[in-house]
């Protein structure tokens, strides 16, 4: 494994952080699981009928010694979540509505974060994108000043590490919208012991193209550089001016950034999904994530074609996002 998750589980060492997942049936969620809790790393959290979740355990013989097993349908709490999700809607669901929409296991598992009964969530093995956000969205909702959530992946090879952003949430994002992505991603890559130097990518670099497309980059980097002034930020780059000190010594030679970047915040989604995928199957970078940034709990999204190991990463990581 990873130096990165060797420091993680440092972090996390005598934490007692607990993480819901809501998928309790799904083989690689339990077996995620209870190697976090035989390893004292967190405590898992699971979403299950009891019965159910201790028999597909038995099954694929893994032992949940040291994880927790919550049945909304039967959970004490269930009256006092239901209450403050009636006024965390603020009018939009009755009290019978909301008692139908937490015997969703993303909704309810979502409450529990809310009121403080465990510091994070995973979920997506079995379940849609749309599934794990719209709860966070409603619930835990974004954290003052953030008007958006957004998904970076870390992209790890041997002791190489950087944060490719959005690559999962923001489909066309505006100026406003990439300002924040940069702006959160430095936060994140300063979890992950990243001294952030950030480029602003494009298709031009240092206004070598004109069209509405770089321009917006360029509003970006202004908007970014005034909100967070101590932020080592530059654009408009092509990648290679960002990543290579020789291109970055033509194009940009006055850039504070001089082929030394190490967040990359893509202009939209389509660039960073396939910017992300290239650097993970034709660089061999592991592509851990992805994370998202910007809420007032973390919540995570997994993949539904994950592995056990991407569970357990996953939730090493969403776990270290809870003690900021």
């Amino acid at each position: 494994m990873s130096d990165l998750f060797t420091a993680l589980k440092n972090k996390l060492s005598g934490q007692q952080v607990k993480i819901v997942f809501p998928e309790g049936l799904d083989e690689r969620i339990l077996a995620a699981a209870g190697r976090l809790a035989q390893e004292k790393l967190l405590t898992p959290v699971i979403i299950g009928h009891n019965e159910e979740v201790y028999q597909k355990a038995s099954q694929l013989q893994v032992e949940l010694e040291g994880v927790e097993i919550v049945d909304p349908a039967s959970d004490a709490r269930l009256d006092e979540l239901v209450q403050s999700f009636v006024e965390r809607r603020k009018g939009k669901a009755t009290e019978e509505e909301a008692r139908n929409i937490l015997m969703d296991e993303n909704y309810f598992g979502t409450m529990l974060v809310y009121k403080g009964y465990a510091e994070g969530l995973v979920s997506g093995a079995a379940h849609s994108t749309a599934d794990t956000v719209r709860p966070a969205l409603q619930i835990i909702k974004t954290k003052q000043g953030v008007q958006k959530t957004s998904g970076v992946f870390i992209m790890v090879r041997g002791e190489e590490k950087y944060v490719f952003a959005d690559c999962a949430i923001n489909i066309a994002p505006d100026s406003n919208d990439l300002a924040e992505i940069a702006i959160e991603s430095a936060k994140t890559a300063e979890m992950f012991d990243i001294e952030p130097r950030i480029a602003m990518l494009s298709f031009s670099t240092k206004g070598s193209a004109k069209s509405p497309e770089t321009e917006k980059v360029a509003e970006a980097l202004r908007i970014a550089k005034e909100r967070a002034p101590g932020l080592a930020i530059d654009g408009e780059f092509q990648f290679d001016a960002a990543f290579v000190p020789a291109v970055a010594k033509k194009k940009a030679p006055d850039s504070i950034i001089q082929g030394d970047a190490n967040v990359f915040i893509f202009p939209g989604l389509e660039a960073g999904n396939i910017g992300y995928k290239i650097a993970q199957r034709l660089g061999n970078f592991e592509a851990v994530g992805p994370i998202l940034q910007g809420l007032n709990a973390p919540v995570n999204d997994l993949s539904r074609g994950c592995s056990e190991e991407d569970v357990y990463k996953l939730a090493l990581i969403t776990a270290a996002q809870s003690l900021k």
